[in-house]
């Protein structure tokens, strides 16, 4: 699953790369348990969905200047037709040449950010997550050993801009807020993080946030300090 890039430019992040290859998902009594017939995120990429019904996004981490794990995120567009403004992970719909979920992420990252594929260390890839309307999200993890070496280059017509954040806070119930939502019967909620990078603010919330609560909580191997709730059409079979 790895890149072309072997070296991770630290001692914390090799750590954390050899981790991540050997995760394996496994629902336990804080999460949702997958419905009958559900695959894991390791199960052949569920080439067999719709690629118009299936997109990839890539969760990007590097060491910051302080050593602190941090992940790569930008606002979309205003002048986008759907999310138009809202902050997101770099990705996209999959796309019929696009190989496997990877693929998707990594093209979608240099299409939007100008990231070169190849400075990427891809570790694993999380269990798909479900919208409403019955999209397959999924989370790829990869590591950017050499921040540096990445010049951004925004395709303005779907960034508005970029900028990152500590993986940690969403782990964390600071400057955190939450909204009760219900769907079909369902009681789950709606997780809004608060945060300033270069003088904006930035709302990170819904789906965007469940999947990094989701991220923080496998690098960091543990709960968030907050009661999470997940929807459960996040968890349904597919």
């Amino acid at each position: 699953m790895d890149s072309n890039n072997t070296g991770d430019g630290s001692g914390r992040l090799e750590t954390l790369a050899q981790q991540l290859r050997v995760y394996e998902e496994k629902p336990d009594e804080n999460e949702i348990p997958r419905s009958e017939g559900e695959t894991t995120s390791q199960d052949s990429n569920l080439n067999a969905v719709s690629s118009t019904k299936r997109a990839a996004v890539l969760i990007c981490i590097f060491e910051g200047n302080d050593g602190d794990l941090r992940v790569i995120l930008t606002k979309r567009s205003s002048t986008l037709s759907s999310h138009s403004g809202d902050v997101a992970l770099p990705g996209g719909k999959r796309e019929e040449t696009d190989a496997d979920d990877v693929e998707t992420a990594l093209r979608e990252a240099k299409e939007e950010i100008g990231l070169d594929p190849s400075l990427v260390n891809v570790v694993t890839v999380l269990q798909p997550f479900v919208t409403k309307i019955g999209m397959t999200v999924v989370p790829v993890i990869g590591i950017l050993s050499e921040r540096k070496a990445f010049i951004p280059l925004l395709s303005t017509d779907e960034v508005e801009a970029m900028f990152d954040a500590p993986l940690e806070m969403f782990l964390k119930d600071e400057n955190r807020r939450e909204v009760e939502k219900e769907w079909t019967g369902d009681k789950y909620l709606l997780h809004f993080f608060d945060y300033e990078a270069e003088g904006k603010e930035y709302m990170i919330w819904a789906l965007t946030a469940g999947i990094l609560i989701k991220v923080a909580s496998v690098v960091y191997q543990r709960l968030p300090a907050f009661s999470e709730r997940r929807p459960k059409f996040w968890s349904r079979s597919l």
